[in-house]
């Protein structure tokens, strides 16, 4: 089979925008497009080209020959390896900008929606330890180094406890510190890692589909909760409880310990049975005078603090009635239905997760909330009219999808409703903006809200408040 040639490298390239993925663009002399790695507006570079699509040209940083005015060190030694916190080498307020104009770009050009009305972005008080959940993989294949690989020293452990890299399943990153997590759960990822090695505990292999150590989720709350859940492999009693056991002692202001054994070929969670094995089964979040019992498979906004902010902006912008009936879509917890009942009439959410409507009735109950009420289902098939038979014609609709977005059945069924207002929240404004597309024959956009919720990264959250066309 013949080899294919070599991209030869491009050189003194000037990065003058950011693509998907927090990737640097800039274009060369023939106008070819090149998506960077690692290189921001304002740098220029020479880059090692790695692949060559229909359209574009993607690479890496092979030589920084000047700096941007936004860049800056980044704080992390992981950084440019791990995958996460891809901005990190940028002026925070240089990511803001960024952020704004993304949210910009893509209303306007893939939505192709007129927006009135522009709010500058919020920013995080908080850029460094606000994330409220991390997920590390165990793996016996840790990720190398070039220096480690080209070097002349035998390399031994391979174990790894950390994230995977971008687009290779089975190597992981080895972490000592996230600083976009606090401290404590730093401490006990190290801890547990020290003393699997120390006792010989094998490191999952994900391409031999052995091992006894699987994944580590860590969660904290504002309140100083924090949850440890460990996954492993197959089950080793003895050496399961002497692991969680030394955990206890090491950590005793653990609140919530789970373990969980999952001998199928993927590490989900939400299909295998969660064993409680120290302290409660949930952890306490608080959202103003709210509070929320968050259990290992439920959904949270992963930086609570920034979480009440967004809220907060959406309540603002909404303007409910006390006479207001409100349809919260895609509820989870239902922690915006509980935030925003106090300004209307009756809220009713929907979520597709059996254990997240749950808990949403019980936080519900424990907020002396009594004019909620939530359904549980896939939304298709229960946002329907007789759901709206059910409890009500709504005033407004209040919609937070996944990243994917809406499906064209539920908007097709908003544009039979014809509700006065949608809130539209979205952690992802290219799908948003398609919504929006959609949406476009019967709403008019009126105001877009971007709140940073991840800084370091290029995910922002955004707030689109539509009306009914006259």
């Amino acid at each position: 089979m013949r080899r294919k040639k070599p991209i030869p490298p491009i050189e003194k390239l000037s990065i003058d925008g950011i693509a998907k993925k927090g990737k640097g663009v800039g274009r060369t002399d023939e106008g070819q497009v090149v998506f960077v790695s690692g290189a921001i507006p304002g740098d220029v570079v020479d880059v090692n080209v790695q692949k060559k699509r229909r359209r574009h040209l993607e690479g890496k940083v092979a030589q920084l020959l000047s700096k941007s005015k936004d860049r800056i060190s980044p704080k992390c030694d992981h950084f440019g390896t791990c995958g996460g916190c891809t901005w990190q080498q940028m002026e925070y307020k240089a990511q803001l900008k960024h952020k704004q104009q993304e949210v910009e770009d893509a209303l306007e050009r893939i939505g192709n929606v007129e927006v009135p009305k522009y709010e500058p972005i919020v920013g995080c008080e908080d850029t460094f330890a606000y994330r409220n959940k991390m997920e590390f993989s165990f793996s016996a294949r840790r990720w190398l180094t070039a220096a480690e690989i080209n070097g002349e020293k035998e390399i031994g452990d391979r174990s790894a406890l950390g994230f995977h890299i971008p687009g290779m399943w089975d190597k992981v990153v080895d972490i000592s510190y996230c600083h976009i997590q606090p401290e404590l759960p730093n401490s006990i990822r190290n801890e547990v890692k020290s003393y699997a090695r120390k006792k010989g505990l094998t490191f999952f292999d994900a391409r031999d589909k052995d091992g006894f150590l699987r994944s580590l989720m860590l969660r904290t709350t504002l309140l100083g909760d924090i949850m440890v859940v460990i996954q492993f492999f197959h089950e080793e009693k003895e050496a399961r409880e002497a692991l969680l056991n030394h955990l206890v002692a090491t950590f005793p202001n653990i609140t919530s310990l789970h373990y969980i054994i999952n001998e199928k070929a993927n590490d989900s969670i939400y299909d295998q049975e969660i064993h409680c094995y120290h302290g409660t089964n949930f952890i306490t979040e608080r959202m103003g005078s709210l509070n929320f019992r968050i259990t290992p498979k439920a959904f949270y906004q992963t930086n609570p603090a920034q979480a009440e902010v967004l809220y907060t902006k959406a309540l603002a912008i909404a303007e409910l009635k006390k006479s207001d009936v409100v349809y919260d879509l895609y509820t989870g917890l239902g922690t915006i239905a509980q935030y925003v009942a106090k300004s209307c009439k009756k809220v009713i959410g929907i979520e597709s997760v059996p254990d997240a409507i749950v808990a949403a009735k019980e936080n519900a109950m424990r907020n002396k909330i009594t004019n909620t009420d939530f359904e549980v289902g896939d939304m298709r098939k229960v946002f329907t009219n007789d759901f709206v038979a059910r409890h009500g014609k709504a005033n407004v609709i209040i919609t937070d999808p996944p990243r994917d977005g809406m499906h064209k059945d539920v908007i097709n069924q908003l544009l039979e409703l014809k509700t006065p207002k949608i809130l539209y929240i979205s952690c992802n404004p290219q799908t948003q903006a398609r919504d929006l597309a959609l949406l476009n024959e019967a709403y008019k956009v009126q105001v877009s809200q971007a709140v940073d919720m991840f800084p370091h990264t290029q995910h922002v959250e955004n707030i689109v408040l539509l009306e009914l066309r006259k």
